[in-house]
């Protein structure tokens, strides 16, 4: 079910969706506040280069020849349980521990441990672990606010660490937040972590109707990023990104409202102004007589 990827004449051929063109007597006729004619221009798309990351076309699915050319391997915990009924543990979860014996038996088997010196050109082990914490790897945070074993999720993770320490590893991992109820349990999750990003969609939420975020499907929420080699993080030049998902794209961008175009005054009612005018009438003077509010 992996998405296919696009390469660069293909991601061409998309593109972004159509805007309207401006022509340059266009723009010479608008006029905007001088407050916000020095400011730097906003651009949806939060990355600097048209060919930063990777693109695939989520409408189709990677063709097999591709998929059969790379060499992977997979983890299926009923298989080993089928091949190892029993596996010491160190205090931990089963499951969790029979994943990390699979990683570290695949490190140093493959050659990622980084005590042999490769022959051949040097690659990175990717690790993706899916609804890791959740039912399916027989963990109960997800179930109560105070699980039986409460310590097996971090320990797995603190061990996780030191094997992609010291190799040439990368792991991705996903957590379902929403589920587990004990918040000390995603605190320690997220000090463990060098990045931790989480997503929120709008289905099923107020959110899915407000006319303000029509455009979007879901935020996207930045909790963590990676601290090396300094004594503050580094701070983003913005944290309100959202995601939509397209025909065949799924972008983050910059969260952009629509401009409040309404004839009504929505950040107060007239009243209010009114009462504000006569708190003024000492120091406007005429300006601000009786009920009518200041226009500005």
């Amino acid at each position: 079910e992996l998405p296919a990827p696009l390469l660069d004449e293909q991601r061409n051929e998309l593109g972004e969706e159509p805007t309207t063109v401006k022509s340059e007597d266009f723009q010479d006729s608008m006029k905007i506040a001088w407050r916000y004619q020095n400011l730097p221009k906003m651009e949806a798309n939060p990355t600097t280069s048209p060919k930063f990351g990777h693109y695939y076309d989520i409408s189709k699915t990677m063709s097999p020849e591709l998929f059969q050319s790379i060499k992977w391997h997979s983890f299926y915990l009923p298989e080993e349980l089928s091949l190892q009924p029993t596996v010491k543990t160190c205090n931990m979860n089963s499951a969790y521990g029979r994943l990390l014996l699979s990683i570290q038996r695949i490190i140093y088997q493959e050659g990622f441990d980084g005590s042999d010196p490769q022959k051949k050109k040097k690659t990175i082990l990717r690790i993706g672990i899916q609804s890791l914490g959740s039912l399916l790897w027989g963990d109960d945070i997800c179930c109560s606010d105070t699980p039986e074993d409460i310590h097996s999720l971090t320990k797995f993770l603190y061990v996780l660490r030191g094997l992609l320490r010291k190799s040439l590893s990368a792991c991705v991992i996903t957590i379902p937040a929403h589920l587990i109820e004990n918040k000390a349990i995603m605190e320690r999750v997220t000090n463990l972590s060098d990045t931790v990003v989480g997503l929120e969609s709008f289905i099923g939420s107020e959110r899915e109707t407000n006319p303000l975020y029509k455009d979007y499907h879901g935020l996207v929420h930045v909790r963590q990023i990676p601290r090396l080699n300094s004594l503050i993080c580094d701070v983003s030049d913005t944290k309100d990104l959202a995601f939509r998902l397209k025909r065949k794209l799924f972008t983050i961008e910059r969260l952009h409202l629509p401009p409040d175009l309404s004839d009504t005054v929505s950040r107060a009612s007239k009243q209010e102004l009114a009462g504000s005018a006569k708190l003024l009438s000492s120091g406007c003077g005429a300006m601000a007589i009786g009920k009518k509010h200041l226009d500005f």
